[in-house]
């Protein structure tokens, strides 16, 4: 298997970049290198610059790359495609500009990639991981939301030349099993591909390997978490929880050091051929980022040490 293995900026706590407790984004930069990870995702829209020669410099004098860049934001509201269409150009403009990461023999897609994230519904939000309870969107709302994602990926491919992929993420409006197949079956393939998340689905109750298999083909890209099992079972037992309040109790945890099987992840990717990129996640408060280079080191190390370089 050919597979670089990345970094996130929500690994230092940066989901929001509203947060005044974020970290400095050079920051993420100098310990990303210094854990090994290949190259890292831009982090959301307004964390990290975009001009691309302050960036570019940046990355350049680490040895990084840009593997992805990710439009987070409600993907619903009729009044909000302005804004989703101004980042998916901004950011296109920008991973379009930089040295694309290598690409891998058999790998579907080149990166970078535009990652397509729904999210900012409260009601959602609080039934993240709780399929039972989340309530689902109208059938207006959902093809409202189709087509603002393909409005997303077509100008980002015809624009800038940049893949999009939709990231089912706990909490949002595409989240649990029928949401999945349902955008899977009204996006096609040309228009964007899939970004399946390990942690997300097993947090929402799905089970990683089966789900890397059933959409292997259209799978482009893979994001890696681990997620505590004591945390786990207390978030969905007690009252609601937001998903990043879950998070900042400690949910998500190193690679390796949780509820997923990696061995078996790593068996299912070798299985279906996966080529490609890999970007490593564990969510968290920011003001808990002075144990983030701790943490993504001890996941880039145990990746490294059941077989992905």
């Amino acid at each position: 298997m050919a597979m670089r293995i990345h970094g996130a900026p929500c690994s230092w706590g940066v989901d929001d970049p509203k947060n005044p407790h974020l970290p400095p984004w050079a920051r993420v930069l100098d310990e990303a290198r210094e854990a090994g990870y290949a190259g890292l995702e831009l982090g959301p829209y307004g964390y990290m610059p975009l001009d691309v020669g302050v960036l570019g410099a940046e990355l350049q004098r680490r040895g990084l790359h840009l593997v992805a860049g990710t439009i987070f934001d409600d993907l619903v509201s009729a009044d909000n495609l302005p804004a989703l269409l101004r980042q998916a150009d901004e950011i296109g403009a920008l991973l379009k500009a930089l040295p694309p990461p290598a690409s891998e023999p058999g790998q579907r897609r080149p990166a970078p990639y535009l990652v397509i994230i729904d999210w900012g519904h409260r009601e959602r939000d609080l039934a993240a991981g709780r399929s039972d309870a989340a309530p689902r969107l109208s059938d207006a709302d959902w093809a409202r939301m189709v087509d603002h994602i393909r409005q997303i990926a077509d100008l980002a491919r015809e624009r800038h030349g940049i893949r999009s992929v939709i990231h089912p993420h706990a909490g949002g409006s595409i989240e649990f099993a029928d949401e999945i197949r349902r955008i899977a079956a009204d996006i096609p393939d040309a228009t964007a591909g899939l970004c399946l998340d390990t942690g997300h689905l097993h947090y929402s109750g799905m089970d990683p390997v089966a789900w890397l298999r059933e959409f292997a083909h259209r799978l482009d890209y893979v994001h890696f978490k681990d997620v505590d099992a004591a945390r786990h079972r207390e978030v969905l037992a007690g009252a609601p929880v937001p998903f990043f309040e879950a998070c900042a109790r400690g949910v998500m945890c190193p690679i390796g050091q949780g509820s997923l099987d990696y061995p078996a992840i790593r068996a299912v990717l070798q299985e279906i051929g996966y080529q490609g990129h890999i970007t490593v996640e564990q969510e968290r408060d920011p003001r808990q980022a002075d144990t983030s280079l701790r943490d993504v080191r001890i996941s880039r190390d145990f990746l490294r040490g059941i077989g992905f370089q």
